[in-house]
């Protein structure tokens, strides 16, 4: 995409892709699931789809071109759904876009003991430091991991924070997804 700011390797700019897109459809999305194909290999042994994906001679050799999956659905907890996840072995890796409520650290001296996880839920969404938060999580076959965080009330490409070990129970959860 465009207005995706180069990154130094192909996982990072990857995730920075899928945040741009998900953000150009705005804030209060479902969970966006998508499997992270080579774009060598996609241009190789599928010229008829790199065509239709806009992949031309001239996309990044070593790079990952983002496929959006089927949506994810929203009436299940997102580690079971997650958990019935395979992956084909064209995939070299998979990402996911969320969006969640998140507090600050100091937050956390503050929360209620013996919450259920409903209560705790309604307190979070009602707390006066909440922060609406994007999170675009993405993990390879081999274990390497990237993350991208957006908050709402920062909503700027310029303002995306982005490291390997953001978001680690996502990432494992993804990562499980390769597992046999």
């Amino acid at each position: 995409m465009s207005n995706t700011p180069m990154a130094a390797n192909p996982l990072t700019r990857a995730v920075l892709e899928i945040d741009e897109y998900v953000s150009g459809l705005g804030w209060d999305q479902p969970a966006r699931l998508f499997a992270l194909v080579d774009t060598a290999r996609l241009r190789a042994e599928q010229p008829t789809l790199a065509d239709r994906l806009g992949l031309d001679e001239e996309s990044e050799n070593a790079g990952l071109t983002p496929i959006e999956q089927d949506e994810v659905p929203t009436g299940k907890p997102l580690d079971e759904f997650l958990a019935t996840i395979a992956w084909p072995d064209a995939v070299a890796g998979c990402a996911l876009a969320v969006e969640r409520l998140m507090l600050p650290p100091s937050a956390e001296a503050q929360v209620p003991k013996g919450l259920s996880e409903a209560a705790l839920t309604k307190w979070v969404a009602e707390h006066a430091d909440r922060q609406e938060v994007r999170m675009t999580v993405a993990v390879l076959r081999d274990g390497t991991r990237e993350s991208a965080l957006r908050l709402r009330e920062k909503d700027s490409p310029t303002e995306v924070l982005t490291g390997s070990d953001l978001v680690p129970g996502l990432a494992e959860a993804l990562a499980a997804t390769f597992e046999e």
